[in-house]
């Protein structure tokens, strides 16, 4: 299966690529879906649209974007002499990576949140979450780019 792999490094890479910038769009944008939809009154024409739009967003992009991300990032590190294991470049970054699964794991929740109309968090605790993906972005790409260790 290794050398299967290596011939499809290239197209495994690429695949891996979209898929990261199609999930990081879900997980840039979704929270600042979210602090809008704290402006709202529950029940409002507003609130239903900012359901509709969060659930798509979440189901339609965000997570089949995951998915596809994790499953070609498997193959990369599957693939014999694409990593380093003793290198501590990967280990950061996979550490990060599952940061990000978790953080998406969160937005997700708090979606279900706003579905029910149980959302107690304000705008302001959305803005800060907003932060951290393109905070654990920057760390991945400098791992993986940089390989500073």
């Amino acid at each position: 299966m290794g050398e299967f792999l290596v011939d499809l490094r290239q197209w495994i890479l690429a695949l891996h690529v979209i898929s990261v910038i199609a999930w990081m769009a879900g997980m840039l944008y979704l929270p600042r879906l979210y602090v809008y939809h704290c402006g709202v009154e529950v029940g409002s024409p507003e609130s239903e649209l900012f359901k509709v739009m969060e659930r798509r967003l979440i189901r339609a992009i965000t997570n089949p974007a995951m998915v596809a991300a994790v499953v070609f990032g498997v193959l990369l590190l599957l693939t014999p002499g694409v990593v380093d294991w003793g290198s501590g470049w990967i280990w950061v970054k996979l550490v990060a990576a599952v940061a990000m699964t978790g953080l998406h794991g969160a937005y997700s929740r708090w979606r279900r949140d706003f579905a029910e109309d149980r959302n107690t968090r304000p705008a302001k605790f959305y803005r800060y979450w907003n932060e951290v993906p393109t905070v654990l972005m920057i760390l991945i790409v400098i791992m993986v780019i940089v390989r500073p260790f």
